[in-house]
Parts: C-alpha cells; sequence; structure tokens
C-alpha cells in the first residue's frame, strides 16, 4: 500500500507573508502562539527537541525524506501555491527537484484558492486567483513540465503523472485548461496526465463535470465530517442554522465574533473515534475515489475559538484505524494508494513528523499498520 502524505512548504521566510502577517512569519508562529481553550486541551504542540526548522535548509528535507522512508511513508504530495504567474512558497520543492538526493517520489497539488485573511476571520483577498487562457495556462504548465518528467515522480498504472487540483469547482476554464494541459504533456513526451481532485465540494455540485479527472481523493477529515453531520449531528446542524440566524438578526453580529461560537453550536469538538467510524464506513461514490486518511485534527493555533478540534486521538487508535482503512482500500476501493493528512501540517494538528507528546508514535503507527497488510 502506498501511503502518500499532502506536505506543507509554509516553514521559511517569504516576502509576502513577512506583508501580510509580520516580518518573519512563517507556519511556526500559529504554532508557538497556540493556547489551550479548555481543561485537557493539548496546546502549543511542540516538535521533538523543538524542532522548528526551516524549509530552505536541505538538509531538513533530506532528514523528512529520511524519516519518511524510515517508517514507510511512499511520497509526499506537495502543495503548489501558482496565481496566474505569481509563485509562492516555492522554494521547497524547487530545491528538492534540483537535488536527487531527496529521493522521496512525490506528485503536486494545486492549491488553488485565492488567499485571503480567513485565519483571523477576515474575508480580505490577499491575492487573487486568476485562470486566463491558453498563454497563461501554457505558462503554468511549462513551470510544472520539469517536475512532470522528474524520475520521482509519482504515475498511475498507465505512467501518467498524477496531478492534483485542490478545488476544481471554482476554476471556470477547468475543462479547457485540463485537456490543453493533456495536449501539452502528450506533444512533450508524456502519455498524458492523471487529474485528481480534493475537494468535497466539488463532489457535492450535482451539475459537476468530473469527466477530465481520473481520481476522486477523499481528503480527510473533510469528508467523514460531512458523513458525521449529514447524519448524527443533523440535528446540531439545524440548531446551528436557526442560532446563527437569530444571532445576526438581533444583534447584526456575525456569531463567530461572539467568543467561541462554535462551541454555542456544537460543532467545534469532533470524536476522533467517530470520525475515523465514519471513514471506515464510508462508500465509495465511485470507482474513481481514493480513501484518505488523516492522522489528528485541531486547527485552533490558525483560528483560536473558531477552530475545530477531533479529541481523544493517539498513535494507538490510529494504527488500528489505519489497518482497517488499508483492507478497504484494497477490498472495497481497489486501490494501492492512500492520502494522508499530513506529513506537516502543525497548525492543525495534522502532522506525522514526531513531537515532544507522542515522539514517533504516529510514524510508528504507519510502519506497524503496513507490517500488518503485508503479514495478512
Amino acid at each position: 500500500m502506498k501511503i502518500i502524505a499532502f506536505y506543507l512548504p509554509q516553514f521559511h521566510n517569504i516576502p509576502e507573508n513577512d506583508e501580510w502577517w509580520g516580518k518573519g512569519f512563517t507556519e511556526w508562529v500559529n504554532v508557538k502562539k497556540a493556547k489551550p481553550l479548555y481543561e485537557g486541551h493539548i496546546q502549543p504542540r511542540i516538535p521533538l527537541n523543538k524542532n522548528y526548522y526551516n524549509l530552505l535548509d536541505e538538509d531538513v528535507q533530506k532528514w523528512q525524506v529520511r524519516l519518511a522512508k524510515e517508517y514507510g511513508i511512499y511520497g509526499f504530495c506537495y502543495y503548489h501555491y501558482w496565481f496566474d504567474g505569481h509563485l509562492l512558497l516555492e522554494k521547497p520543492m524547487e530545491n528538492m527537484l534540483k537535488n536527487s538526493d531527496i529521493d522521496l517520489p512525490f506528485c503536486i497539488c494545486w492549491a488553488n484558492e485565492a488567499w485571503t485573511r480567513a485565519w483571523v476571520g477576515e474575508t480580505k483577498t490577499l491575492i487573487p486567483q486568476r485562470y486566463g487562457t491558453k498563454k497563461e495556462w501554457k505558462e503554468h504548465f511549462d513551470y510544472l513540465l520539469p517536475f512532470l518528467k522528474d524520475e520521482r515522480y509519482i504515475k498511475d498504472d498507465e505512467g501518467k503523472p498524477i496531478f492534483v487540483i485542490y478545488r476544481p469547482e471554482i476554476i471556470e476554464v477547468l475543462n479547457e485548461m485540463l485537456d490543453f494541459w493533456n495536449e501539452l504533456s502528450i506533444a512533450n513526451g508524456l502519455p498524458g496526465i492523471s487529474f485528481a481532485y480534493q475537494q468535497l465540494n466539488f463532489d457535492l455540485m450535482k451539475d459537476r463535470d468530473d469527466s477530465r479527472f481520473k481520481y476522486n481523493i477523499e481528503f480527510q477529515p473533510m469528508y467523514c465530517f460531512y458523513d458525521l453531520t449529514s447524519q448524527k449531528y443533523s440535528f446540531l446542524r439545524k440548531a446551528k442554522r436557526w442560532l446563527v440566524a437569530f444571532v445576526e438578526k438581533h444583534t447584526g453580529k456575525d456569531i463567530r465574533q461572539l467568543g467561541r461560537g462554535n462551541n454555542l453550536v456544537g460543532f467545534n469538538r469532533i470524536s476522533y473515534d467517530d470520525a475515523w467510524k465514519a471513514i471506515l464506513a464510508h462508500n465509495p461514490e465511485s470507482n474513481k475515489c481514493i480513501p484518505g486518511a488523516f492522522v489528528d485534527w485541531d486547527n485552533t493555533p490558525r483560528h483560536g475559538d473558531r477552530g475545530r478540534i477531533y479529541t481523544g486521538a493517539s498513535p494507538e487508535k490510529f494504527e488500528e484505524y489505519l489497518k482497517q482503512l488499508i483492507v478497504i482500500a484494497k477490498e472495497k476501493y481497489k486501490k494501492d494508494m492512500i492520502f494522508i493528512d499530513a506529513w506537516n501540517e502543525w497548525a492543525e494538528g495534522a502532522y506525522l513528523e514526531p513531537d515532544e507528546r507522542f515522539e514517533y508514535g504516529y510514524l510508528e503507527a504507519i510502519r506497524n499498520a503496513l507490517l500488518s497488510d503485508e503479514n495478512l
């Protein structure tokens, strides 16, 4: 089974983040400033040996690869930020391409949302996302081509590189652009591109056209949260809508600005066990689906009281659930891949890298689950 972990490159300084969030900002700023919001809430999360690394140090990337290999991670899926020719956080991926010692298989996920101040509850756009026409599509493809042709790039069973798009539903020229990229890939010696998406909103669109996509990655815990809230928590969904409307009508304020708003409506704490049971019970919609997993989740370092926490996570639980998912991936999904959230999403609590609480526990869980699968 190929375990592919989403990889966040926001652990080094860039001028844009200095301007938008303050000089020296990286994801570690959010991680370090986090505080517990209730008794028993584990924050801040601290890397083992306080390893607040800088991804511009290639020795860090080599360390990550050694660690991933040791514990059975097949590859990384790098988040890629392209805004009509403007790149953000591109250096770790570019450095990886240049350095053959960073020899872990990889693929790319285009995180194609506009950047906003959503982390602090604001809607101001920091950098918009525009898709243009063939000229802009070719510029983007030309940038991606050296990655797609690299021998480390993850390919499907037809030899096509797998390219993930986070939010296809917001691309108004989606089919035209993907068709053009396929044409360009073939013209450049590739057999084509296998496109994948990971956005639940696209999955839920009644009139969506996913004909250009070979894969639908069930990005977790987004998919299981939908399953839970559309079933077990259906009453709370209705209560939330009613309460938000009532507060807005009588105060004129967004409920999220009234302190611990999500606490009031019951959505800020979700059972880790319930979430994983939903993952294991989920029936794939089609043969395009690839199962997803998540390590843990707590995005309060980014969102504070507006964040969401999955309570009760542990390496032991994760290992048992992952063992079951590996069997389900083979038998129900007929796939040899699982995409996991994540390698290093520290400010969302979704990371496999060692921390001071569990040390290498989650990585050991990955290795144990894979060894168990081999022994079946």
